[in-house]
């Protein structure tokens, strides 16, 4: 069974959009927290890791 995780910051963050992730085979799940049964994203570890650290570096914008 996948087990999905949120980071305990987000209960703090008075937001309710969060994600989810949950390690894969191969690779990283990622989905919405509001509606898990809509699905999810399988990203390619390496990619992940490059999505996280774009992030940090304020590249990409929401």
């Amino acid at each position: 069974m996948t087990q999905w995780r949120k980071s305990f910051h987000s209960s703090d963050s008075g937001q309710e959009g969060c994600v989810e992730l949950a390690r894969l085979p191969l690779a990283v799940g990622v989905r919405d927290s509001k509606a898990p049964e809509a699905g999810h994203l399988a990203l390619p570890v390496r990619g992940f890791a490059e999505l996280v650290a774009r992030v940090k570096r304020g590249e990409l914008h929401f």
